[in-house]
Order: structure tokens, then sequence, then C-alpha cells
């Protein structure tokens, strides 16, 4: 059974809107733009006419980097909207249901809460790293889940899911669901990423994004990875000239090669920080635990968290705090920083650690 017969009938049956590109020769009188630029000395380029309907440059520039056929790839702004977009395409309201693993990315949750889908939780092992519980997950699986997201790295927790494991669960639920692979942070692990099994598994789509190791949050921009046919889904349902012609050149030229070599070199420089930033705060007396990660973050636990809260406030450093709930009670998920900005932030943990003393 192909995977999109588990996606929502009117959904499927969606036309996508089409517009016919046209080359620079043409007058246009089709689409009711403004026929010029009034803003030359605001703006850095034309903006008068709508950028490509869904851009080809673009979605061959993101294939390019994340190594994979360009079909299978559809850009999306950000990876949160190929979040919303799966939800919608595969979740009927008050029907269909999504699984998810807390402590995790909350937006599964929201998207799947503004589709009025049900949502079903298997969480995360946290005497064992925050492993996952497959037994326990495999049971909130019935016919009528159509997602189950797994972020890997996790975000806050920051700890890989087993790639060998990830796809036996796949496989399982083949022509059942869909197998959600967020991977925004793996750029920051020594892990391959999933996407190159897209072509053997149809129920598998991975989540990528510019944001985090390629330094483009402000662009908004991501890719979601899945069998064409998810793909095709996906491109029926999202808006029209959704990604605008500024975020589409300002992505090509940070793929060009030197763009893309000062990435991986942040990357290294951002992953060195890290272990110095963990090997410095588990020495603090106010860090009562720091998680291993594989991600641009770290979480820790505090042994004393009003007193670390009132210092990096007074410092005017922020972090993730999170609630009083188990299993993240006491627990912050700190952004690794410049070397100054992660020299600021052991200052700070520091000097209350001293006083503590």
């Amino acid at each position: 059974m192909s995977i999109q017969t588990i996606a929502r009938q009117e959904i499927r049956d969606l036309v996508p809107y089409d517009a016919k590109p046209l080359d620079a020769s043409f007058t246009r009188l089709n689409a009711n733009e403004a026929p010029v630029n009034p803003y030359n000395s605001a703006l850095s380029e034309p903006v008068n006419r709508y950028p490509e309907l869904r851009p080809r440059s673009l979605q061959t520039a993101l294939a390019d980097l994340f190594d994979v056929r360009a079909p299978v790839l559809c850009p999306t702004r950000g990876s949160s909207e190929g979040i919303d977009l799966l939800v919608r395409s595969f979740c009927r309201a008050y029907r269909d249901n999504v699984v998810v693993l807390p402590p995790t990315f909350e937006m599964y949750a929201s998207y799947a809460t503004m589709q009025a889908a049900d949502i079903r939780r298997a969480p995360l092992l946290a005497k064992q790293g925050f492993a996952v519980d497959w037994q326990t997950l495999e049971s909130q699986c019935d016919r009528n889940t159509k997602i189950v997201f797994l972020c890997s790295p996790n975000n806050p927790t920051g700890n890989l899911i087993p790639r060998t494991e990830i796809l036996e669960f796949a496989k399982s639920r083949d022509g059942k669901s869909l197998v959600v692979v967020d991977e925004a942070y793996i750029e920051f692990s020594d892990q391959q990423s999933l996407a190159n099994e897209i072509d053997d598994y149809e129920n598998l789509v991975v989540l990528r994004t510019l944001s985090k190791a390629y330094a483009l949050a402000g662009a908004r921009c991501g890719a979601v990875i899945a069998s064409e046919p998810v793909v095709n889904i996906l491109s029926a349902l999202s808006s029209p000239y959704s990604i605008s012609a500024p975020v589409t050149n300002l992505v090509l030229a940070a793929m060009q090669p030197d763009n893309r070599a000062a990435a991986v070199r942040q990357i290294e420089e951002t992953i060195q920080q890290r272990d110095r930033v963990s090997e410095s705060l588990a020495t603090l007396e106010v860090v009562d635990h720091v998680w291993p990660s594989n991600a641009n973050f770290l979480l820790v636990r505090f042994a004393y968290p009003d007193v670390a809260t009132e210092s990096l406030a007074e410092q005017r450093v922020a972090i993730r705090e999170f609630a009083d709930d188990e299993p993240l009670r006491n627990c912050a998920r700190i952004t690794i920083g410049t070397a100054g900005e992660s020299d600021r932030l052991i200052a700070a943990l520091g000097a209350c650690s001293r006083s503590l003393s």
C-alpha cells in the first residue's frame, strides 16, 4: 500500500496552484503585479514581481546540500512549516492521532492541536539518558496513528536515537503511519542523516533546517525530505509563492562553496565550545548534572536553580528554563555561543558557585 493512501482524501484530491513560469523576455501582464519597483533606494533588489511559484533553484541547492535527489525535497519556511504541512496533510480532525516523545520540541504537539488531532505520548526514559521506550511507543500507536515524531538529536535533551532503531521502527509502521525524524541539529553530531534512506522507506520523512548549523534562522528556510508521493502532497498543500525572492537569493548565496566552508568551520567551533562549556559547568557547585549533547546546546540541571537564575539575570545572560514538571525539574537548555559568550556564562555561574562555598 502506497504511503499516500493514508493522507487525507481531500488533500490527495487537491490540484496544486499553478502559474506558468515566464522569462525576462515576456511583458508580464498576467499576474496583477505592480509594473515597476518604486523603492530602488530602499531595497537591494526589485520585489514588485512574484517569485518563482516553487523555486526550483532553491530546491536544487538544498538537495545538493543535503545530498538527495531534488524530487524528494520540498523547501519550506523553516522546518516548523514542514511539521504543519505534514499534520494538515495526514491527520483528519477529531479522528487521527500523532505520537510524540516528551520531553521534545513542543511544536509537534502544537500543530497537532491546531489540526484537532489527538496527541499520544511515549515519554523518553530519563534515567537511561532519555532513550526511546520503544515498547511504550509501539503500544501508543493504533490504526489512526498517522505520524510519529522523532527528534534526533533531541531538543532539549541533546541525545541521538540510533539510526538502526529508527529504521526498524519505520519498517514496522510501513503503510500505517509516517515516521518523521527531525534532524535540526544533526550537523553537530557524528551521525549520518537518514535522508539517504528515503528511497528504501516510503513512510520515512526527514526534516532539515538552515536555522541552526547554517546560521540562517532569520531567513526561515528548511526542507522536508520524503518519498515523491509525500513531497507531491505537501507541494499541493503549501501556499503558492510562499518563499520570497530575497530569501531564495540569500540561501543561494549562502550555499556558495566559500560560505559553505565557513559554515563548516563554525560548526566545528561550536562543537569545541560545547565540549569546553560542558566540562567547565560540570565542575561548578551550582550545577548538579550536565547531559552529553550531540547538538548546539546543553541540558543542565541546577543544584541551586534560584541562585543560578539570579546570577545569570544579573549578568544579562539568557538561557531556556523549563517548568517544574518532571523530568526537567530544575533544568535549563543552554545554547552554545561564541567563546566570549561562553566565558560570560561560565563566569556568572562560577561566581554564584563560589558564593555557595
